[in-house]
């Protein structure tokens, strides 16, 4: 999941999904170095790899954002 993504894509993204009044949270599967860049200056979005994925997160978060191939890395992190 290594693309290249500016802060106008990733806000049209949230408006997009209708999450751009909400705080979020988005999971990723691996780090992104480009997509943290992206997303840094912007009020109300957490970014996050999955492994580093806590209760806190997501309960202090409006919205979730589970990209794709997250879940498994959340599963195997949880051992669920």
């Amino acid at each position: 999941m290594n693309f290249y993504i500016t802060t106008k894509e990733f806000i049209a993204m949230k408006n997009n999904l209708k999450i751009s009044d909400k705080k979020s949270l988005f999971v990723l599967p691996d780090v992104n170095k480009n997509i943290y860049l992206s997303s840094r200056n912007l009020e109300g979005v957490k970014v996050i790899v999955a492994s580093e994925l806590t209760t806190y997160d997501i309960l202090n978060a409006s919205s979730v954002v589970i990209c794709e191939g997250s879940l498994d890395k959340i599963e195997s992190a949880f051992n669920i």
